[in-house]
């Protein structure tokens, strides 16, 4: 993948960008065997590998710049602004958006918000696309509610220019600090939240709720999870961290007993949503704490699905699955440290397969999927 940015030392995010696509999954792959070394892993799976370019689905946007004259990128530490609508990980078809965006800024007087100063309302923006549909949700990140009011009278422009953006909304994030959002959304169209669609599974996708970033990798994930879990037989399973629910519903059918946990109330009102478009009858999605949730119980299902954040499930839930022994863990995983740290404390379990998924090429990041089996023997 080619770009000026990078060549020009602007951006440094994709730090492996240098390195050839092969050596990148390479490097990959014998970090996660060096972590998990002192582990027995009877099938070590091939990765799934990515596209390496055009394959975001979503952009994350720091708005610098004037309001005449907006930036949409990123601000180095020492105050340096780069624009990034070029990026090639975002679809082309993104820049005639951005460049919307931008004379649509100018048009509402949304003055960019200066770190320095710390004067102006426009902080970010987020867009989200569907790759089912081709919808997007455009989201402005204000400091206050100040200019809400020139915003919404602009709108109409926006929306004409922007048929595409079905959802879009304000989120107001008031801190002087690098936090992407606040706890404020309001929504300014009559659309609340996308359809997306991943392997004949409707997924939806609301202001703050997670989300992947690559939907190509991100289908492939939740269909070998669905595959892995099927060819178990089982009929019931938590799903631990279940965001919107993707992995639950993909491993489930009209007989499992599915039970989803997630803090997220957003999240879960999207799952919810999903299960009734399937017409799946014994789920229960429930926006709870998930390792608070599991240690109030004193039965478990055949199956624990985990797809924690990066600072793995913790010692507290890994004590309580080795007590309780369900046949099966399935942990999904973006950070494989904190994965490979809670592995050891589940000596119980051998890992019968698992999976690198490439999620972010040209980084060190990426995704794993392993099936732990409750070692007998």
């Amino acid at each position: 993948m080619q770009c000026v940015q990078y060549t020009v030392g602007h951006c440094h995010s994709c730090q492996w960008l240098d390195k050839p696509y092969s050596q990148q999954l390479s490097d990959k792959q014998q970090h996660l065997k060096q972590l998990l070394q002192e582990t027995s892993v009877v099938h070590w799976l091939t990765p799934v590998t990515s596209k390496t370019s055009e394959f975001r689905n979503k952009a994350k946007m720091v708005v610098s710049g004037s309001v005449e004259r907006p930036l949409l990128g990123m601000l180095h530490r020492d105050g340096r602004t780069v624009d990034l609508c070029d990026c090639p990980l975002y679809p082309k078809y993104f820049q005639p958006v951005f460049a919307v965006i931008k004379t649509f800024i100018a048009r509402a007087g949304l003055v960019p918000y200066n770190v320095e100063r710390k004067k102006g309302e426009l902080k970010y923006i987020l867009l989200t696309e569907s790759r089912a549909n081709g919808e997007m949700m455009l989201r402005f990140v204000l400091r206050s509610e100040t200019k809400l009011a020139q915003l919404v009278r602009a709108l109409p422009w926006l929306k004409a220019q922007l048929p595409q953006a079905t959802v879009i909304s304000a989120n107001i994030q008031p801190t002087h600090m690098a936090i992407l959002e606040g706890e404020k959304e309001i929504i300014l169209t009559e659309r609340k939240m996308l359809t997306e669609r991943f392997n004949g599974i409707p997924l939806y996708i609301r202001p703050r709720s997670f989300f992947q970033t690559n939907p190509d990798i991100a289908a492939e994930l939740y269909a070998t999870a669905g595959r892995w879990v099927r060819e178990l037989g089982i009929n019931s399973l938590w799903d631990l961290f279940c965001g919107a629910g993707g992995f639950g519903l993909h491993c489930a059918d009209k007989k499992t007993r599915l039970t989803g946990i997630e803090i997220s109330a957003e999240a879960i009102s999207c799952a919810k949503s999903s299960a009734k478009s399937l017409g799946l009858e014994h789920v229960d999605f429930q926006a709870l704490d998930s390792t608070h949730f599991a240690l109030d119980k004193s039965q478990l299902p055949e199956l624990v699905l985990v797809n924690p954040p990066r600072r793995g499930i913790g010692k507290a839930l890994c004590e309580y699955l080795s007590r309780m022994a369900p046949k099966f863990i399935l942990y999904s995983s973006c950070h494989a440290e904190t994965m490979a740290k809670d592995i050891t404390m589940l000596k119980q379990y051998r890992i019968e397969k698992i999976q690198l998924f490439d999620m972010f090429p040209h980084t060190e990041h990426y995704e794993t999927l392993a099936l732990l089996v409750l070692d007998v023997n």
